[in-house]
């Protein structure tokens, strides 16, 4: 029967390490760590995310501001506005929330963003700091994921790691932190043939794939790690990962559960980026 990793707990214990830490940083300074969140138009799930990076902020003392820009806004003043924010000595943390309008091009947004403001970790710069081994910033889910196998006392040396997805935002940046910890990784994806061949193999297996309940007992084997990445709503309003929890929880050594797993993890990297660059530009 699985360990349930905990990722509400592990996020709680390490909010308070961060909440310490800032107002340390606070009391040193004369100011708090600052984080800038740019939000374009008013897609629902993208409000429900910067409320909840708000209220993180607000819990662990690192001062928020959200600009909130209309969905016609076009892409010379979004760039505009990041140039400021760049120059801006009392902004330590940049944050453009996606996804953007189409008359916006993301890569575009991301490339403006000044390396050591880019909390998120999606600029060219920080890509390849973190392919090198030498960064400052994660990428969050990425990076919440290992703080969830680290805390739960999960080695990643030596074990056969199977990633599905390889998004820039999660299945790269995975890849490259397992195998920094001498994991052995296979990144699987759409063209990926007899999928199940590789996951069988898998003693961790994360996947962020978006399709619900997609990884079936039959897929893995006894005593794998199981991370699920994938948030899925169902017809009737539940969440569900991209894993079937029910049956594989008998088979894995450990498992997140969705909701309450890599979740609550995500937001707390944030916090944690931030604090990492108000102490870096200071």
């Amino acid at each position: 029967m699985a360990m349930i990793i905990d990722g509400k707990a592990i996020s709680s214990q390490i909010r308070n390490e961060i909440a310490e830490e800032v107002a340390a940083f606070t009391a040193e300074h004369g100011f708090a760590p600052s984080l800038t969140v740019i939000i374009v138009g008013d897609d629902p799930a993208s409000q429900v995310y910067v409320r909840n990076k708000e209220k993180a902020c607000t819990q662990v003392g690192i001062k928020s501001e959200i600009i909130r820009l209309p969905a016609e806004t076009e892409e010379a003043e979004l760039l505009k506005i990041i140039d400021g924010l760049n120059k801006d000595k009392s902004i330590n943390g940049i944050l453009v929330q996606l996804p953007l309008p189409k008359q916006i091009n993301e890569k575009n947004i991301i490339a403006a963003i000044d390396p050591q403001k880019d909390v998120d970790a999606f600029s060219y710069e920080n890509t390849g700091r973190i392919m090198a081994g030498d960064f400052d910033f994660l990428p969050c889910t990425p990076a919440g994921v290992m703080e969830l196998l680290h805390r739960s006392g999960i080695s990643v040396c030596g074990k056969d790691c199977v990633v599905i997805g390889r998004s820039n935002i999660v299945g790269k940046p995975m890849a490259m932190l397992l195998m920094h910890e001498n994991g052995t990784v296979t990144v699987c994806h759409t063209k990926t043939k007899d999928l199940k061949s590789h996951t069988l193999r898998a003693d961790i297996l994360v996947s962020s794939v978006g399709k619900a309940n997609f990884i079936t007992a039959d897929m893995v084997k006894d005593g794998v790690v199981i991370i699920d990445v994938g948030i899925n709503h169902l017809h009737d309003g539940k969440l569900t990962g991209d894993v079937d929890f029910e049956g594989c929880f008998e088979k894995a050594s450990a498992i997140t559960p969705v909701p309450g797993g890599v979740g609550p993890m995500t937001v707390t990297m944030l916090l944690k980026n931030t604090l990492t660059a108000a102490k870096k530009q200071n």
